[in-house]
């Protein structure tokens, strides 16, 4: 069987997904054709189709998604709603009770006394609730189905005529039930109108992913996610989802909701329809049924969606909150690193290849399923991605399971992609690890190999030198400069560079020297010509946060001179360190010997924090918007 073209690119995980499914369940031969309607008989036993919709509109189709068949059964929440729209709940349910009835399909269950059929999915209620769908015509109540069952699935449908003819031809008990109704003023005028349109909304055409659109339609709250237009109103979802919740599958619905738990419906056609309320939309095509009257492929595969993705109804995030807090690029945010000029226009043009992600709130398949396709969509015209967890609660095997190969498809196109704050899912940060040591192992210098961080700040730093790796290569930093190459002498020449050497007080440091203390007084401005050094800053609990990271040719401490405070941070030796440090007192003096070299130097000095605002004033924004 040729499968239709599908929406997303193959680098999906979820369509991946659904392929396994669908591949795990093809050759399950189980189950028989419908044939008490002559025309059902005909349909190929092999078809089989997959589909989940979204509620913001995306569409997931593997198989024999867009093969047409009919709707029957499927039919009845549908016309429900219309009837509770065009009568109002108090007129139907004097007419059809809501109580399950443990039975098949097409049982006789009326309540005692009144008559009333016990819920809107059995047949009994389904005639009934189609005799309240507003129109006088059977043409009439079925075009006025046509017309919203056509809003719910986004797309015209039509009425399957020879379905429709052998439904009409093999009708009897269907017409014994309404002669029943009639005989109860269930149905108050001659049962053959609404036998009649009955039988052709039954027979009305759709395919699997119809049936994801208008489960879909469903759980955004009656508004077609695909189209953006309303089909049903908002007050009448939830009725409408009770009844398919606990009498959608019949005589099966027990079963039903202890293993799956979503609003569901079936038909003999083969067709079967779930809804998790807010986050999607299923429907599964296949023709054999089982003994209950349900597809018996259908049945297995939404147990599994609903097992391995964890789509229970009463298994639900403990936030509601969107899973996405913030998305960045480098052009936005950066690390704390502080880059050379050079470096610092190069991330400023191609930093938009490199997108942040930070999500929150529990990660379910729900919320997962639009942060990867959001994050797959991205990678045509991104070279790397981090994603940050810092704010997400718990993620559970599914998500985990879909992050994890969305990286394996990220790599495979040559892209990377990296997780953040990652070390509080302890189960994720581990298959990360593992999947780390089954690739293959990276050439020496190459980029830094890993996937995890212990925090964003860092991972960023990692995708920022990897680009800068690519773009720059050779350009990663010099190891030391000379006081001529020095930023704080930019613009003087040999000579004044000489002159102020000797004002100058040379000094080193070792890997975790303190150079500069929070809260001493500050008498010198550090000149960095070797080395690494980092500004820090204590938290409660005893834990540092970076500032920056400064290498050779740049300065630090020049602010609390400046200003004639003291300091407000450490500096620490990341490495071992050479640095000149130019007391407050000899830049005092240039003003008197040598007033024009001190212009330079106050310029750089201004030129520098400038810069440095800069980039904080386009992190505090990037934050804000995000």
């Amino acid at each position: 069987m040729e499968q239709p073209p599908t929406e997303m690119p193959p680098s999906s995980p979820i369509e991946r997904y659904l392929a396994r499914l669908y591949d795990r369940y093809a050759g399950l031969d189980e189950g028989q054709v419908a044939t008490y309607i002559p025309e059902l008989a005909k349909a190929d036993p092999r078809w089989f189709g997959i589909s989940i919709a979204t509620p913001d509109g995306h569409v997931y189709e593997v198989g024999d998604a867009r093969q047409p068949f009919t709707i029957q059964s499927i039919s009845k929440p549908f016309a429900y709603g219309l009837a509770l729209e065009d009568r109002g709940r108090p007129r139907v349910l004097e007419k059809i009770g809501v109580e399950p009835t443990g039975e098949a399909f097409n049982s006789i269950s009326l309540a005692p006394g009144t008559g009333c059929p016990l819920n809107p999915m059995i047949n009994a209620g389904a005639i009934a609730t189609t005799s309240l769908v507003r129109g006088d015509t059977a043409e009439q109540k079925v075009q006025r189905m046509l017309d919203v069952f056509s809003t719910y699935a986004g797309r015209p449908l039509q009425i399957d005529r020879a379905v429709y003819l052998s439904e009409r031809e093999t009708g009897h008990r269907n017409r014994a039930i309404g002669h029943m109704l009639r005989n109860f003023d269930i149905l108050t005028e001659d049962p053959t109108t609404a036998l009649d349109a009955y039988f052709q909304q039954c027979s009305i055409e759709v395919t699997c992913r119809d049936l994801a659109v208008m489960a879909a339609t469903l759980a955004n709250e009656g508004v077609n996610p695909v189209t953006g237009e309303r089909a049903i109103e908002r007050e009448l979802v939830d009725p409408v989802m009770s009844v398919m919740m606990s009498c959608g599958m019949y005589d099966f619905a027990g079963e039903w909701l202890y293993w799956v738990g979503l609003p569901a419906k079936s038909g003999v056609a083969g067709g079967v329809l779930a809804v998790l309320p807010g986050q999607l939309g299923i429907a599964v095509f296949s023709p054999r049924l089982d003994a209950h009257g349900n597809s018996v492929r259908g049945i297995r595969v939404c147990k599994d969606l609903s097992t391995e993705l964890n789509l229970h109804c009463l298994r639900v995030p403990r936030a509601a909150r969107a899973v996405m807090h913030g998305t960045f690029d480098l052009v936005k945010l950066r690390s704390k690193r502080v880059r050379r000029e050079r470096a610092r226009r190069l991330l400023q043009e191609l930093g938009g290849r490199v997108k942040i992600y930070e999500l929150q709130g529990d990660l379910m398949f729900g919320a997962t399923e639009l942060a990867v396709r959001k994050i797959a969509s991205a990678a045509a015209l991104t070279d790397a991605a981090v994603v940050d967890l810092k704010r997400v609660g718990r993620i559970d095997a599914t998500s985990a399971d879909l992050l994890l190969r969305l990286t394996e498809s990220w790599e495979s196109q040559g892209k990377r992609l990296v997780f953040s704050s990652v070390q509080r899912h302890a189960s994720f940060d581990r298959a990360l690890a593992e999947l780390a040591a089954a690739a293959p192992a990276g050439n020496a210098g190459a980029p830094d190999p890993r996937r995890t961080f212990v925090d964003l700040d860092s991972a960023l730093e990692s995708c920022e030198n990897a680009l800068l790796a690519r773009h720059l290569p050779g350009d990663a930093g010099a190891l030391a400069v000379t006081l001529a190459e020095h930023d704080l002498f930019r613009g003087l020449g040999p000579g004044a560079v000489a002159a102020l050497q000797k004002r100058l007080a040379p000094a080193r440091f070792r890997r975790g020297d303190v150079i500069v203390h929070a809260g001493e007084p500050a008498d010198e401005i550090y000149l960095l010509t070797e080395g690494e050094v980092s500004v820090v800053i204590e938290l409660a609990g005893g834990q540092a946060k970076r500032i920056a990271t400064l290498s050779p040719g740049m300065f630090f401490g020049e602010l609390a001179v400046v200003r004639g405070t003291a300091r407000s941070a450490d500096v620490r030796a990341d490495s071992a360190v050479t640095c000149y440090a130019l007391p407050k007192s000899e830049l005092e003096a240039l003003e008197r010997s040598d007033p024009a070299t001190r212009a330079v130097l106050l310029g750089n000095l201004l030129r520098h924090v400038a810069e440095m605002v800069a980039l904080l004033t386009a992190e505090v924004t990037a934050l804000l918007e995000g």
